[in-house]
């Protein structure tokens, strides 16, 4: 099962510089957007790709935010959200349930210029989302992927001296992700490829992306249980069209 993620940074911004060209040519199962941007009425002229199954979870206020998952393989059920008024509001989350595994796709919280959200994203929305996937492994395993807003180690980011506590970079999100890694999950891309050099997200000032200047913040994360089931996961920087590039994982 070949499973996609990208930040799009819009779904009508990325429509225009050849999102339904990309679709068509990866020929995944099943393909994840973060940061859609839009509610499902804003893009009824787009003619996705055949076959797919579309799932919206915009969030409330327009113009921000919001998750959609395409997906070839007839979901068991699918469902929006974490189960929180509190963290729900933001479209962040879409569960969809196959035979063997859950598949979430996320947009998790930036901690913002400033760390205005840091409190907010590591003190109460990383432990609910956590306590949500923890639920859903009583039943089968999972996979989460999407823009987790955090490079996890030294290797994930260009500079990390001078990003130490920028967003994105502090310890208490980066102590987090490894919490919930240490809870038994496995970041695949890790499981194949352990050097530096590797990022899904560039900074738009600067020529960044063209000097290959980033940060690796998207992610495949799956259940241990998965572990052997792992076929190969991969970054794809040369496709362009957001500020991030798609990630992947298949599965055997």
């Amino acid at each position: 099962m070949k499973l996609v993620s990208w930040n799009v940074n819009g779904v009508r911004a990325a429509h225009k510089k050849g999102l339904l060209d990309f679709m068509e040519k990866v020929q995944a199962d099943v393909i994840c957007l973060q940061e859609a941007k839009c509610h499902p009425g804003d893009v009824q002229h787009i003619l996705w790709p055949h076959g797919y199954e579309v799932f919206w979870n915009p969030a409330v206020k327009k113009g921000y935010s919001g998750t959609v998952t395409f997906t070839r393989v007839q979901p068991l059920n699918v469902t929006l959200g974490i189960g929180s008024k509190d963290h729900d509001a933001e479209g962040r989350v879409i569960n969809t349930e196959f035979d063997d595994f859950y598949l979430l796709n996320v947009y998790q919280p930036n901690s913002q210029r400033g760390l205005t959200r840091l409190e907010y994203r590591t003190q109460e929305w990383d432990p609910a989302f956590l306590a949500h996937l923890k639920k859903l492994e009583k039943k089968k395993p999972v996979v989460f992927c999407g823009d987790l807003n955090v490079a996890h180690t030294e290797i994930d980011l260009t500079n990390p001296k001078t990003n130490r506590r920028n967003a994105g970079f502090t310890d208490e999100e980066r102590e987090n992700f490894s919490k919930l890694l240490a809870s038994g999950f496995v970041d695949t891309f890790r499981e194949f490829e352990k050097g530096p050099g590797h990022y899904s997200w560039w900074s738009q000032m600067m020529n960044c992306r063209a000097r290959n200047i980033g940060w690796r913040v998207d992610y495949f994360v799956a259940s241990e249980k998965l572990r052997a089931r792992l076929k190969r996961a991969w970054i794809s920087p040369e496709v362009m069209g957001s500020d991030h590039c798609p990630v992947g994982l298949e599965l055997k």
